[in-house]
């Protein structure tokens, strides 16, 4: 079993359940933050330290497996380790996800969004009460052809929905989710396959860094 810690946050539990339920409707896209100011290391860049978790919860919401990233950096303060990076993944089923983590950021953010056709929510791990936000608010195409804009594409708008979202810690769920597993012989949430997805894209990612940002392919790395 990984310790994909987020996964196992309350809000995020909920975030898949609405994604599953098909309350979205089509995902678009998912895109993420995670901002800060510090701490600033030598052994590993930003996209090291900083995106192993938000890569495994995009993974964990989207249920599919990453084909193809790409990723762009900058080291400002030291050569040769990012100190900001912006990741591109596309999976399988068509849904992208940007991932962007730095270090040099004074505002302090830890964000996942994730858009669908029907609603868009919003995971915010700074937020204290306001952890999970959904809006009721989508666009949709036809894809037929007509005279105007208009007509083509359908915009919807609707109510603001804050879940209410129990207040467990992370670490005990993700602690009892363990010992389960082990009684019951089941499968763990983040076991060695989630695990290795999180690393390949991780080196995928790294690969496109050092190569100006080529988009590279999964097992290309």
């Amino acid at each position: 079993m990984v310790g994909h810690l987020l996964e196992y946050h309350p809000a995020v539990t909920r975030m898949k359940e609405l994604v599953e339920a098909g309350e979205l409707g089509r995902i678009y896209y998912a895109y993420s933050h995670r901002l800060n100011l510090g701490k600033v290391r030598q052994d590993e860049n930003a996209l090291w330290s900083l995106a192993p978790h938000d890569i495994s919860v995009l993974n964990f919401l989207t249920g599919d497996e990453p084909e193809e990233v790409s990723a762009r950096g900058e080291c400002y303060l030291q050569d040769d380790v990012e100190d900001v990076v912006f990741g591109y993944i596309r999976y399988a089923s068509g849904v992208v996800a940007h991932v962007h983590v730095s270090w040099l950021d004074p505002h302090k953010s830890r964000k996942i969004t994730v858009v669908g056709e029907k609603k868009m929510v919003v995971f915010d791990d700074m937020e204290t009460e306001r952890k999970l936000t959904v809006y009721d608010k989508g666009a949709t195409s036809t894809r037929a052809k007509y005279d105007s804009y208009g007509e083509f594409v359908t915009l919807h708008f609707g109510d603001i929905h804050i879940p209410r979202i129990g207040n467990e810690e992370p670490l005990r769920v993700e602690c009892q989710h363990f010992v389960d597993a082990l009684r019951h012989g089941t499968r763990p949430r983040s076991d060695g396959r989630d695990g290795l997805n999180v690393v390949r894209v991780l080196e995928a990612m790294e690969r496109s860094l050092r190569e100006g940002g080529r988009p590279v392919r999964l097992g290309e790395a």
